[in-house]
């Protein structure tokens, strides 16, 4: 969790600049910054893919070391980029160290954690992510607002975003041994791995299932519309559409964090006691009034728009909660717990085209249309996932 923390706390720093540093300071624009996101979510697809049946052999940690170490050179290398080349390269190993993490760290988690305690792990997980990232983008805000918001600073907080990786790779490979004794998704004490005919078999039963079916596409929009825009295009509606500074573009994104570390206790056990197809119905209704805050954000000044902008962050946050107590209880639920790997592993492939579609498309609309009008079509990309939630509610027993 320490490892994690420094890990997130590193990524923090540079989480809602990426998209500026690439169009303004590297001078790519906004389709430089489109080809960057695009690398990174087809290489954390195929990464996903290929991860997962190494680490349900028996090689999780392995699998995260590697991972993250692909992220300590993916943010190094960005942090040095001055062309179209290696930022798309960089795209490419940032997404390779996401989708292989992604198949690992559940894996390392059940193989290091008692099954009375693994719930408990999971959310602790949830909380060192988001206080990382929010204690990194307050210290990215004011070390920028030291220096004058300059190419040079950006450069550096990229060189310590990597660095702050290195922590979370000698723990994967510290308890290689650990996780090597519980292959990945078999919990301490119970022995064997599915064969491979009944691997091929769980996906094809999966994939007819029409509330299963709905959850995945579901996956891919909440991703698209809602996860990746606020990396991609809402730092740009923010910074470019708004005039507002880089280190304000951080603290919006550190009050998003602070948000989900002070609501998501309370918050969440409400949302606990909801079906998880009604929670997962009211996340994208959230996040629509979300971006409707930001678009009044972009019709007044001072205090207003910050105040407005704050209150993006929290309703965003909110949205998030909702998503979190949901989702993945509704994944186990639907997949049946001997085929929820299988069922984890499809959920990787649909957030990995919401990722991929999500972050061009964004850019281009908010790039091409003025500020009120992009933050509008952010709210109006949230109702598409509302109508698929219904659907989902409708179809699910």
């Amino acid at each position: 969790m320490a490892g994690l923390l420094a890990s997130h706390a590193g990524i923090g720093l540079v989480f809602p600049l990426t998209s500026i540093f690439i169009s303004d300071h590297l001078g790519l624009g906004g389709a430089g910054a489109g080809r960057y996101f695009v690398a990174m979510a087809a290489a954390g697809c195929a990464a996903a893919v290929i991860g997962g049946p190494r680490a349900d052999r028996g090689a999780a940690a392995a699998v995260g070391a590697v991972g993250t170490t692909s992220l300590v050179v993916s943010y190094a290398l960005l942090g040095a980029a001055s062309g179209d080349l290696p930022v798309v390269l960089s795209g490419v190993l940032a997404g390779t160290g996401y989708g292989l993490q992604y198949a690992a760290i559940t894996g390392v988690v059940t193989a290091l954690v008692p099954a009375s305690l693994q719930r408990r792990a999971f959310v602790l997980r949830h909380v060192m992510t988001n206080v990382g990232m929010g204690l990194g983008a307050a210290a990215g805000g004011l070390l920028l607002a030291g220096s004058g918001r300059s190419t040079g600073m950006l450069r550096h907080l990229y060189e310590a975003a990597a660095a702050g990786s290195v922590p979370l790779a000698v723990v994967f490979l510290a308890v290689r041994g650990l996780c090597h004794s519980h292959p990945a998704g078999t919990p301490p004490g119970d022995g064997g791995t599915p064969d491979a005919g009944e691997s091929r078999q769980g996906y094809r039963v999966l994939l007819r299932s029409r509330p299963l079916a709905l959850l995945m596409l579901g996956q891919a929009l909440f991703a698209a519309v809602g996860f990746t825009q606020i990396e991609a295009a809402v730092p740009l509606l923010m910074h470019h559409g708004m005039g507002v500074g880089l280190t304000g573009v951080s603290l919006v994104t550190a009050g998003n964090a602070l948000a989900l570390l002070v609501l998501q206790h309370p918050v969440g056990r409400r949302f606990e006691r909801w079906p998880e197809t009604g929670a997962l119905t009211v996340a994208p209704l959230l996040w629509c009034a979300a971006f409707g805050a930001g678009g009044l954000a972009a019709t007044v000044q001072g205090a207003a728009r910050s105040v407005l902008l704050g209150v993006f962050a929290a309703l965003f946050a909110l949205g998030e909660i909702a998503y979190s107590s949901a989702f993945f209880p509704l994944l186990v639920r639907l997949s049946g717990p001997a085929s929820l790997g299988r069922g984890s592993a499809l959920s990787s492939l649909a957030w990995s085209a919401g990722t991929v579609a999500g972050p061009p498309a964004g850019i281009a609309v908010v790039t091409a249309t003025g500020p009120v009008a992009g933050w509008l079509a952010l709210a109006a990309g949230t109702t598409v996932t509302c109508a698929v939630a219904l659907g989902l509610r409708r179809a699910t027993p």
